[in-house]
């Protein structure tokens, strides 16, 4: 499959959200502490008895076409996958913008706001390449981080963003008080500024 991956106005997010973002959740990551939170924490993957299928689009607000709603998304950058013309994938990297939290106020930390890759050619290395270009990026704007957000139930997601050489950063049990079996996962990529290859 030939995949042409390419940097596009941040105006065309709305694109974005015509690729399904949805998954099957059957297994999530358990946290427990050890030594009563001083020897650490251990996550243990469990298997659910009843799956269910996780849209982050479809909670109200959320989705590429509500977050210029939210916030200032004129620095953001958007990378898309494209497959024989078709949008296969894309990734949107926020930068510099007031409001967005995970940013912490610096101008060397960016976050992978989203990343999501169409069904029919997920596990196929576009979310890689997808990720590798969101780090050459936001390393081309000076940023020495890249930060992912992510959740205990998107367990595939966890396995990705290890493999590309992200480091669990913070555990969070309570940050969605909506929807307390979910917990809060953030990892973190030191950014290399020597490699600075092209999108």
């Amino acid at each position: 499959m030939n995949i042409e991956i390419s940097e596009s106005p941040i105006t065309a997010v709305v694109e974005l959200a015509l690729v399904p973002i949805a998954f099957k959740v059957d297994r999530v990551l358990d946290v427990a502490g050890q030594d009563n939170g001083f020897g650490g924490v251990v996550l243990s993957e469990r298997g659910l008895d009843v799956p269910y299928v996780k849209d982050y689009d479809a909670i109200n607000g959320e989705g590429p076409t509500q977050w210029a709603k939210r916030f200032d998304i004129s620095n953001w950058g958007l990378i898309q996958a494209h497959s024989s013309g078709t949008l296969v994938g894309g990734a949107v990297v926020a930068f510099n913008s007031d409001g967005v939290i995970m940013l912490e106020g610096r101008k060397d930390l960016a976050a992978l706001w989203d990343i999501r890759v169409s069904p029919e050619v997920r596990r196929q290395g576009v979310g890689a390449r997808l990720f590798h270009a969101a780090e050459v990026w936001a390393t081309a704007r000076g940023c020495r981080q890249l930060k992912v957000e992510t959740q205990n139930i998107n367990v595939a997601a966890c396995r990705f963003y290890a493999q590309q050489g992200c480091v669990l950063g913070a555990i969070q049990r309570f940050a969605y008080p909506e929807l307390p079996d979910e917990i809060q996962l953030i990892w973190r990529k030191d950014l290399s500024t020597t490699d600075q290859q092209t999108v």
